[in-house]
């Protein structure tokens, strides 16, 4: 086994209690997650899919932002709320976030999928794609905007695509999880979630 199966195993152990957590809305994942992106980006550096490294990354800070975000954020549910199994605290899609974040998605999709050619990614269109879905995303959840979870499918179908035709076992396997605890997940924030901005 060489490093890179043994980086491979190691997100996929960390991943699944990651998005239990997501799912939950636990501020736990929030750890789970710093250690799972910081594996797959060094994965993803060894296999030269620059902007999947570099979206991992990114996940790294966000974490620490979203942890912050969703402690502040919980303060807002009450006893009644939770009482009432509303545990989840969501927020509003605003139309300038939808717009900046669509804007930033077209924007980011091009510019990399150049970069990504210069570079000489290994698949740049789908690296390119889900790179910038997942930027999206990840915004999106640590605002706890629930609409964060369509575009996890999205990315998450294009990382599975990505990562068997590469030949990463294990890394499709965790995609393939993450797809099934999306979609999960966006029916249990709709049910058990409450907007409180």
């Amino acid at each position: 086994m060489d490093i890179v199966q043994i980086i491979e195993i190691i997100a996929l152990v960390l991943g699944i209690p990651y998005v239990v957590c997501e799912v939950l809305q636990k501020n736990e994942m929030w750890y789970f997650g710093m250690v799972t992106s910081t594996a797959c980006a060094i994965q993803f550096f060894l296999e030269s899919n620059w902007a999947n490294m570099g979206l991992n990354i990114y996940y790294v800070v966000m974490a620490v932002w979203g942890l912050y975000q969703w402690k502040k954020d919980s303060l807002a549910l009450n006893a009644e709320d939770k009482a009432a199994g509303e545990d989840i605290h969501l927020t509003h899609l605003s139309l300038k976030t939808g717009l900046w974040s669509l804007a930033i998605f077209i924007a980011g999709t091009a510019l990399l999928i150049w970069l990504l050619e210069v570079l000489h990614d290994s698949n740049p269109v789908l690296d390119a794609l889900s790179t910038s879905l997942c930027v999206v995303a990840m915004f999106w959840l640590a605002r706890s905007i629930p609409y964060h979870w369509i575009l996890w499918i999205i990315g998450d179908i294009i990382l599975v695509v990505m990562c068997s035709m590469a030949g990463k076992m294990w890394l499709t396997i965790l995609y393939a999880a993450y797809v099934i605890a999306s979609a999960y997940g966006l029916f249990r924030w709709f049910k058990r979630g409450k907007f409180v901005a």
